[in-house]
């Protein structure tokens, strides 16, 4: 089974920098409080540790 993230965004991303804003919007996320399910990368980790304060991660077995 693969192994996924359950990547739910929590805190706005108002007053942080472009380049946050940029990450949180190519990770899918538009609104507070959706949820996006990704493959379990090393390049879907890295975003989420750049965002990490504004975000909240799962891993799901699927």
């Amino acid at each position: 089974m693969a192994k996924k993230l359950r990547v739910t965004y929590k805190k706005s991303s108002i007053g942080y920098k472009e380049d946050q804003k940029r990450t949180v919007k190519a990770l899918g996320l538009t609104k507070l409080n959706q949820t996006i399910v990704h493959d379990d990368t090393s390049v879907i980790r890295g975003m989420v540790n750049k965002v990490s304060h504004l975000v909240t991660v799962e891993e799901i077995e699927e």
